[in-house]
């Protein structure tokens, strides 16, 4: 097993811009909306870009080697994550996804609880995480259909390295002028209850079926723990995955898990990953995917990287506590 390098696939969005190349140097042509840099949903699937198994399709791969890729914890009928990065020129819909039990349900699929980690925001830039306090679902309701759902929306200013967990249910949207990575489980299902005239397909009576109004979300600064060469910052953990932070000034050694695949993606500078049979480059803008099976490696350089993967909770909890009680 080695690290395994995946080529974007890109969509263009009626929302979507250039900015993109701020990350990509392979960006084609028109309003690129969005990049899935880890997939293997129907709707999209990597294709290997490095190694021996250069040319197969990420789906290929986890056929061929099973658990050797994805772990002994891990499905391999089904990948349970899709990490995509997301570019908006304009604004996204007002949308909310369902749960697991609805989604399967309903969709024939998973229910989509994510994260964002903004990786660029441009001045003004801003997202709508759920609804104003007080707001009941009848006026929620009328508020869709009189178009002044706006009104009741909790928008919030964002800024670089600002993190959010948005649970399914909640009620979001991006507004224009950021860069997002968004980490989420394996599926493409968003019911649109706002589109901003745009003509394009809305799914209300789903979205009331699934919404919580509840729901809100903070920015998450996390939990840090420095460590020689380089610190660590976790950011989001959940059944669905963990969302982690690397900030490596030389470097960082780890043993992969036989029990579950990780997600290194680079948001700033550039280094190299390094195992027992060989190197990997990565930059800006790149992905790794961490075979279960690797073993030992060490990523070095002067980066930034996001780490994602699905957790066992409660070895993560025992982790951090180690970390902070002494």
């Amino acid at each position: 097993m080695y690290p395994i390098k995946l080529k974007s696939i890109y969509f263009e969005k009626i929302w979507g811009g250039r900015d993109l190349n701020i990350f990509k140097d392979d960006v084609p042509d028109g309003n690129i909306g969005e990049s899935w840099e880890v997939s293997c949903h129907p709707h999209g699937t990597n294709i290997i870009i490095n190694g021996e198994y250069q040319g197969l399709k990420l789906t290929e791969l986890i056929n061929r080697e099973g658990k050797n890729i994805v772990g002994s914890k891990m499905p391999t009928e089904k990948f349970p994550l899709l990490l995509k990065f997301i570019n908006s020129a304009d604004k996204l819909s007002i949308q909310v996804h369902p749960d697991d039990e609805y989604g399967k349900r309903v969709e024939n699929e998973l229910g989509k609880t994510e994260a964002w980690y903004v990786m660029d925001a441009k001045e003004g830039a801003a997202l709508i995480l759920g609804v104003k306090e007080n707001c009941s679902k009848e006026q929620f309701k009328k508020a869709i259909e009189n178009g002044t759902l706006e009104d009741y929306m909790e928008k919030i200013p964002v800024k670089k390295g600002d993190v959010y967990f948005i649970k399914s249910g909640l009620m979001h949207a991006i507004c224009e002028g950021v860069i997002i990575a968004e980490i989420q489980q394996n599926s493409d299902t968003t019911y649109r209850v706002y589109d901003y005239n745009r003509g394009r397909e809305l799914h209300v009576q789903k979205a009331l079926d699934v919404v919580n109004l509840s729901l809100h979300s903070k920015n998450s600064t996390g939990v840090k723990i420095q460590r020689e060469g380089y610190c660590k910052t976790y950011l989001c953990e959940s059944k669905e995955f963990a969302l982690e932070k690397y900030t490596i000034n030389t470097e960082a050694t780890e043993i992969s898990n036989p029990e579950r695949f990780y997600i290194f993606t680079c948001i700033e500078g550039q280094g190299q990953v390094e195992y027992s049979n060989g190197k990997e480059t990565i930059k800006k803008g790149e992905s790794v995917l961490i075979p279960a099976t690797l073993g030992k490696y060490t990523i070095s350089g002067n980066l930034e990287l996001l780490k994602m993967y699905v957790p066992n909770l409660d070895k993560v909890k025992e982790e951090i506590l180690s970390e902070v009680i002494k």
